[in-house]
């Protein structure tokens, strides 16, 4: 390989994990904003709406065991389930098995507000997607599976002291 060509080749292979973190956070945020435009109840912050599609996923869920599943200290997620139960999106029932633990359930306003969100979502990245050509359609298709590694491996790795 030449020198030049090997340049640049160390060079594309610093940079693409900061444009590929930056790509993923820019068209995460454009979708957030898309689809707070228009709504009629108070925003919900992000951590909100995980927990949320969290507790949807694995209704019964206690709330250190979420705490867990979302890397978030323990008295980060109460504060959130607080917050929830009081906006009428939480039900957090006591644990038959431990009278000290809680178990969180979805209201049916919050799946109704996931459900909705969820479908907008679709129909706002499948909008945009529909007018990619095909080519970047299928780039896109063929890059799932390595994203959902991505994920995957981001979500397993424990943090360091």
């Amino acid at each position: 390989m030449e020198p030049e060509t090997a340049q640049r080749a160390a060079t594309e292979s610093q940079t693409f994990p900061e444009e590929l973190a930056d790509t993923l956070v820019r068209i995460q945020r454009l979708i957030r904003r898309r689809l707070r435009d228009g709504l009629s109840e108070p925003r919900l912050r992000g951590a909100e709406v995980e927990l949320l599609r969290l507790v949807g996923s694995r209704p019964g869920i206690g709330i250190s065991d979420a705490a867990r599943a979302l890397h978030l200290a323990g008295n980060s997620v109460s504060t959130l389930v607080n917050q929830l139960v009081r906006a009428g999106y939480l039900l957090r029932e006591t644990d038959p098995a431990d009278r000290r633990a809680a178990r969180l359930q979805l209201t049916a306003a919050a799946g109704k507000r996931l459900g909705d969100w969820k479908r907008r979502r679709a129909e706002l990245v499948g909008r945009h997607v529909s007018r990619l050509d095909d080519t970047d359609r299928e780039a896109l298709r063929a890059a799932l599976p390595a994203l959902r590694r991505l994920a995957a491996g981001l979500h397993e790795e424990t943090e360091e002291p």
